[in-house]
């Protein structure tokens, strides 16, 4: 889960083979473009908008017509850059649907994901949507709008040459998204049960890249042993990658994304009804099967639902 304090935060991937080298590039997985999977081949209704809702927005943001949303496109199926350049993914289709609901566009921008919460709380962005998961931390100094759920996966080159165990990472070359859950992981949980238990810990607190697509990268290269990163884009990487990843063990961890807003903001309450009623008529349910990620699903969007 991108705790980044995803992504810092972790990166959308693409993968082709050219003679015999992997080429790491943006998929291309809009609605109009064509794709090696069935992921962002689906068209998805559009929104009307709800009076109601609109009528609760900042008068700033209501004259300004749009929504500035704030996105670290480098973590796919979430957020990630297609074959054109274009920004696309689950959470970009999320954010476009509720900018529409509440009478709005959305202008989605491409920032690195550390940045993206001090720019909420300097107004440069309204939203921020790059697979955030909702935590008490965060939600001290911003609000959290729940709408998908998502844990920790872990996955190893086909046939796992490494023989890693997803229950004993000790002294394995692990690697992750920088500033995310997992990378916090290895410093906080994993390392201190690897001293304890007198194995070798995960080297230099694991290989860390800014960039998602570096993580999968370094993993189908074989710099590293196994990688870790949310499960979505863990299951995107394996079927991108053709076959040269598997997924091993249980996803772990699992816990709300939020939709980070200014703290107290009169928007927070715009953007929770309307995700509500993207669940309430479909739209919600067509953006995430058109990106392959449905076993995400929530029944119910809250503000700062964080456990921890």
């Amino acid at each position: 889960m991108r705790i980044r304090t995803r992504r810092s935060g972790p990166a959308g991937f693409g993968a082709l083979l050219a003679a015999g080298t992997l080429v790491v590039t943006g998929c291309s997985s809009s609605s109009s473009s064509s794709t090696s999977s069935s992921a962002g081949s689906s068209a998805i209704p559009t929104p009307s908008a709800v009076a109601s809702l609109a009528s609760l927005l900042p008068a700033d943001v209501k004259a300004s017509g749009k929504l500035v949303v704030a996105t670290d496109a480098s973590y796919a199926p979430n957020e990630f850059k297609d074959a054109n350049g274009n920004i696309v993914g689950m959470d970009v289709d999320m954010a476009k649907a509720v900018a529409q609901t509440l009478g709005l566009t959305a202008e989605v921008q491409n920032a690195d994901f550390t940045s993206i919460i001090p720019g909420i709380t300097a107004n440069k962005y309204q939203l921020g949507m790059s697979s955030f998961t909702d935590t008490k931390d965060r939600e001290a100094t911003v609000d959290m709008v729940t709408y998908f759920s998502a844990g920790t996966s872990t996955a190893v080159k086909a046939g796992n040459p490494a023989n890693v165990d997803p229950n004993d990472l000790c002294g394995k070359k692990v690697a992750v998204q920088t500033g995310t859950t997992q990378a916090d992981e290895i410093t906080n949980v994993i390392n201190p049960a690897c001293q304890k238990a007198g194995k070798p810990t995960v080297p230099n607190g694991g290989d860390k890249f800014d960039l998602q697509t570096d993580v999968t990268q370094a993993l189908v290269a074989g710099r590293d042993d196994v990688m870790l990163a949310d499960s979505p884009v863990v299951d995107y990487a394996v079927q991108q990658t053709g076959g040269q990843l598997e997924k091993i063990g249980s996803t772990t961890d699992t816990a709300p994304y939020g939709i980070v807003v200014a703290k107290n903001s009169p928007l927070t309450k715009a953007v929770q009804g309307a995700v509500t009623s993207l669940m309430a008529d479909g739209v919600y349910k067509s953006i995430l099967t058109k990106w392959g990620v449905q076993a995400g699903s929530v029944n119910q969007s809250v503000i700062n639902g964080a456990s921890s």
